[in-house]
């Protein structure tokens, strides 16, 4: 009885997903750069605080409402400092994770982002 080993489509297939590979590749090249390059914004204390960070996540902008700043509560200024940080740094993750998604068909490649 002989066996018969369904055919795969050979090299010119594996030639087509390398081509595709490198043509994903590629785009999530292109991709990164053009969110590195991208503003994300935080806010907190009702817009008392906001902060703008770019792509890498280094602040880029703070800015405080002259108003809030009370001597003899630090810790409430740290307080919203940190929150609206920690909300444009998120944005920047959630916002690469999502358009790098639709590159990748929603694979999750360790060490993207």
């Amino acid at each position: 009885m002989k066996v018969r080993i369904p055919n795969s489509g050979g090299p010119n297939n594996m030639n087509a997903m390398l081509k595709q590979a490198q043509k994903m590749q590629e785009d999530m090249a292109n991709l990164q750069a053009d969110l590195e390059q991208r503003e994300y914004n935080g806010t907190s204390g009702g817009g008392a605080v906001n902060v703008t960070v770019d792509g890498k996540h280094n602040i880029t902008k703070l800015s405080i409402n002259p108003e809030i700043i009370d001597p003899d509560d630090a810790e409430m200024l740290e307080d919203l400092i940190t929150v609206a940080v920690n909300a444009a740094i998120n944005e920047a993750a959630s916002t690469a994770e999502a358009e790098m998604g639709a590159i990748t068909g929603g694979l999750n490649i360790p060490g993207m982002f």
